[in-house]
């Protein structure tokens, strides 16, 4: 695993939570993968397979002003060759999830392949948690 690869999948990760909290579909569209299967389990649904039942999800998610709006927490990327995934924890008004997104890289890009995010007791450290003005204390 490089540095460079790590840096690349931790910008894709941050790509889709811009586009969650944007409510942004086009954007959500960007992030997924287009020829390698994928699948989606978000909190409290069954899973969903299929780039056509995990982009339907989305658009209904991101059109609802009442979706949650996370902001990742601590990610952490493990790259494989051509596949990675990262951990780390979504804050929802103070509450956490964590969330493990999968990435495969297509034509180039790391594209997503799978998200899941679950309820956790997990807080992340001090240092992790960031408004724009810097770390919380």
């Amino acid at each position: 695993m490089t540095a460079r690869a790590e840096q690349e999948v931790l910008f894709a990760n941050d790509a889709f939570y811009r586009a969650f909290a944007g409510r942004d579909f086009r954007a959500m569209d960007g992030v997924w993968a287009r020829e390698s299967a994928v699948a989606c389990v978000h909190p409290g649904w069954g899973a969903l397979a299929g780039r056509h039942a995990v982009m339907e999800s989305w658009a209904s998610l991101l059109a609802n002003p009442r979706s949650p709006t996370p902001a990742c927490r601590d990610p952490r990327a493990f790259v494989y060759a051509d596949a990675a995934f990262v951990i780390c924890l979504e804050e929802l008004e103070g509450n956490f999830l964590l969330a493990t997104n999968v990435f495969v890289r297509e034509k180039g890009a790391w594209r997503m392949v799978h998200h899941q995010s679950g309820p956790t007791a997990d807080r992340p450290a001090p240092e992790a948690v960031r408004d724009d003005r810097g770390p919380l204390h």
